[in-house]
């Protein structure tokens, strides 16, 4: 077992391709990077994707898995309404892959990053007994951010895309599911690409008010629930308007417990003031939105329609629900 070219050395080759945007005065090279200041309020998130514990190196390609580990911290951005601007990247690396593999890593994460305009200025590489990438993100909010403490009793709950694909797809890939044909094509393709609505994150920021919202990365039930919390309020949530893909259907039927707790969806969801229009929402955010309920005094979440999941989604210490 050997591990790539020493530490200086991979450092160099994978950021030798990087390119820089104007933000950058200084970037990989020095103990720091410098970045142009700021022109207003600034984000900052992290994230981490640890081998063993959210993925296995078999299951995607390496550009998939260097794309992924920045779309997770991209929907963090998008869930406040932001504009990425620049991160760094901790690598943890593992003897028996070799430099050629993490030259695929970096082409999926710097194409990532191109696309969604991010600069990577720097980060660092260390030894472990598993791969993990954790990346630190940056962005600005050009406006007031939206917040999981905006949510009024009265609002309307509406969720971005469909929910539970990606809880499916992971369970595949472990063995944990079974399914066959296109929907196990479809469910696991929505594992190795989640998409962080960024767009329709910065589109929903200037509704005034201004939205309640977060990402569904732990699972709707859970991630739900912080946004209750934070706004002390409660919510009912209609089980028939989850919105669930055909491939969803044809491998689970009508239940929908992956959906409401699977958690790996990337999805938005927000609470807007009452009289707004699902269909008129997709046409404005670029991605379909489905209403799933209604914010309500008094605290907690309830399900009409189906039972509420015994587990309410992904926790880091204990694994997915």
């Amino acid at each position: 077992m050997s591990y790539p070219p020493g530490e200086f050395a991979l450092i160099a080759r994978l950021t030798a391709r990087l390119s820089q945007s104007r933000r950058v005065v200084l970037g990989p090279g020095d103990d720091c990077a410098v970045v142009a200041a700021p022109r207003a309020p600034q984000l900052v998130t992290i994230d981490s994707m640890v081998e063993g514990v959210h993925f296995e190196v078999g299951w995607a390609s390496p550009e998939e898995i260097g794309a992924r580990a920045l779309t997770v911290n991209l929907s963090d951005i998008a869930a406040m309404g932001g504009l990425p601007t620049v991160c760094v990247v901790n690598l943890a690396i593992r003897a028996g892959l070799s430099a050629r593999f993490f030259d695929r890593l970096y082409a999926g994460l710097g194409a990532a990053a191109r696309a969604a305009g991010v600069d990577i200025v720097g980060g660092n590489v260390t030894r472990g007994t598993a791969l993990a990438i954790t990346i630190a993100q940056m962005g600005e909010v050009r406006g007031a951010p939206m917040r999981r403490d905006a949510a009024w009793p009265g609002d309307e709950i509406f969720v971005t895309g469909t929910l539970g694909d990606a809880a499916m797809g992971w369970r595949v890939l472990a063995g944990k599911l079974r399914a066959r044909g296109a929907a196990r094509k479809f469910v696991i393709d929505r594992w190795r690409n989640p998409i962080a609505r960024l767009a329709a994150g910065q589109r929903l920021a200037r509704i005034r008010p201004v939205p309640a919202a977060i990402d569904i990365s732990d699972g709707l039930w859970q991630d739900l629930g912080h946004l209750l919390e934070r706004s002390a309020v409660g919510a009912r949530i209609e089980a028939p308007a989850l919105p669930l893909s055909a491939a969803y259907r044809q491998i689970a039927g009508d239940d929908a417990t992956l959906a409401l707790s699977g958690g790996e969806d990337y999805e938005l969801l927000f609470c807007l003031r009452p009289g707004a229009s699902a269909r008129a929402l997709s046409r404005r955010l670029g991605v379909a939105v489905a209403r799933i309920g209604v914010i309500t005094r008094g605290a907690g979440a309830h399900l009409i329609g189906g039972a509420a999941p015994r587990h309410g989604g992904w926790d880091q210490l204990r694994g997915p629900g």
